[in-house]
Formats: structure tokens, C-alpha cells, sequence
């Protein structure tokens, strides 16, 4: 059972969400908040698995929330869910990792996504808690997609389409199957945020998806070079190549 809170000074909004989460048997809600003050507080006695949190609230918006929530003693922030009416908060939602970031009006079949979304990361939580002996342990929480405006638009892409990462001055070049995005975004940053067991660094300019990759190959030259399912060839520099070994001796 996942235990909620829900968070909007909009009472009917609040009545719209609990009566979506009646079809999610998983939902325990124990409280409700009305303001930022109040969810403070609700989330501070009840110590809920999940956060359903609108923007912008009465006294502070979500952000000051959870900032609080994180300075508090003896605290744990809960898993956020941001239900919100604007969309120009999406990208700041995903750089502190929140579950998911849902758009009024929503879906049932939206928000049922993102509570099973939000069930895998606290089931993953509990389990490597439990492996802990009894000690507070709060695992590296990696990003399951990058979100980032293009054209007009805010797209949410799923790491796992990424094939690689190619660095480009000031920017990071994402390669998936059928196309490329450019971020204005840093390869260090971006290597913090993606799971070590699923991308590798080869290059102080390359990030490779593992699922992608075919095989790594020594030139004539004696330079390696990595290459993914599709064909496309990508240079390893020795410094990396290290790397790619213990991944292979321990995969």
C-alpha cells in the first residue's frame, strides 16, 4: 500500500483527484493539504510513500515545500507528483526528481501511469532499505527520462530511447533511433543523472547506451572504437576504456 497526501488549495480539484484514485487500489490518501503550511505539517506527522502537489499554493509554491520538507529535521521527502495547470515548471520538476509532472486536466490512464511509476521507485526504495540491515540508506535515484523544450514544445523523453550522448561545445547532442536534440546541457551533468548500469562513458565527449551496444573494436591505428546495433562508430579514448572492461568482466 502506497500512502498519499494531496496537495492543492483548490477543494474541487482535490475532490477530482480523489475520486481518480479510487480506481487505484494501491492509494492509501491520510491527508490532505490546503496549504503549504498544512502540508508541511500533514507530511511531517504522516511521513507518507507518496506527494500529490500542485504548483502553486497559498504562502509558498511546491518548490518552497519541498525545500522546507528537505531541511526539516528528521524529515523524509516523500515521491512527488507535481498536478498543476502550468507547464513552464516541467523542467525544474524533473531536475529534483519528481515522479512524474501532471498537467490539468488530466486522464485516468495519465495518472494511472504515474502512480505505477511512483510504485516501482518505492518498491526499488524499500527493497535496497531492506538490504541495509535496519539503517537509513537512500539509494542514488537516477532519471527515467529528459525533459526539455524543443520547437514550442516540452518533450519527455525516455532515456531508454537514447542510443548516445555527443558532446557539442556547449551543448549535449541526443541520438535516438530516428532523431537528434540538442540541450544546452553538460556531459557531467548529464552523466550524474543517468544510471551507470545502463549508459557508460567512453569518451569525454560520448556517453553510449549499453543496450545499444554491438561491440567494441581496436583500429588498424590502435585507437578503439565503440560500435552500436546500427552501425554507427563512436571513439573510445584509452582513459575509458578501463571502463567498458569491468563492465564487460562483470555484465
Amino acid at each position: 500500500m502506497i500512502r498519499a497526501i494531496l496537495a492543492d488549495d483548490e477543494v474541487l480539484a482535490r475532490q477530482k483527484l480523489r475520486q481518480l484514485l479510487r480506481d487505484e487500489p494501491e492509494i492509501e490518501i491520510v491527508g490532505e493539504g490546503a496549504s503549504a503550511s498544512e502540508t508541511i505539517d500533514l507530511v511531517c506527522a504522516t511521513r507518507p510513500d507518496l506527494l500529490f502537489l500542485d504548483i502553486r499554493m497559498p504562502g509558498m509554491d511546491g518548490f518552497d515545500i519541498i525545500d522546507k520538507l528537505s531541511t526539516a529535521s528528521d524529515s523524509i521527502v516523500p515521491r512527488i507528483i507535481f498536478t498543476t495547470a502550468y507547464d513552464s515548471y516541467a523542467l525544474r520538476a524533473f531536475e529534483i526528481h519528481a515522479v512524474d509532472y501532471l498537467l490539468k486536466p488530466f486522464t485516468s490512464e495519465r495518472l494511472h501511469s504515474a502512480v505505477q511509476r511512483a510504485h516501482d521507485e518505492i518498491d526499488t526504495s524499500k527493497k535496497n532499505s531492506g538490504r541495509s540491515n535496519g539503517r537509513t540508506q537512500n539509494p542514488p535515484v537516477y532519471t527515467t527520462r529528459i525533459v526539455f523544450k524543443s520547437r514550442g514544445r516540452i518533450l519527455f523523453l525516455p532515456v531508454s530511447d537514447i542510443r548516445w550522448i555527443g558532446a557539442e561545445e556547449n551543448y549535449a547532442r541526443i541520438c535516438t533511433g530516428a532523431e537528434k536534440h540538442l540541450l544546452r546541457e553538460t556531459m557531467s551533468h548529464l552523466e550524474e543523472k543517468l544510471d551507470p548500469q545502463m549508459f557508460l562513458r567512453v569518451h569525454r565527449s560520448a556517453i553510449v547506451n549499453l543496450q545499444y551496444l554491438k561491440e567494441v573494436r581496436t583500429e588498424p591505428s590502435g585507437e578503439f572504437t565503440v560500435v552500436l546495433v546500427d552501425g554507427q562508430k563512436i571513439a573510445m579514448s584509452r582513459s575509458f576504456h578501463a571502463r567498458i572492461t569491468e563492465w564487460m568482466a562483470g555484465s
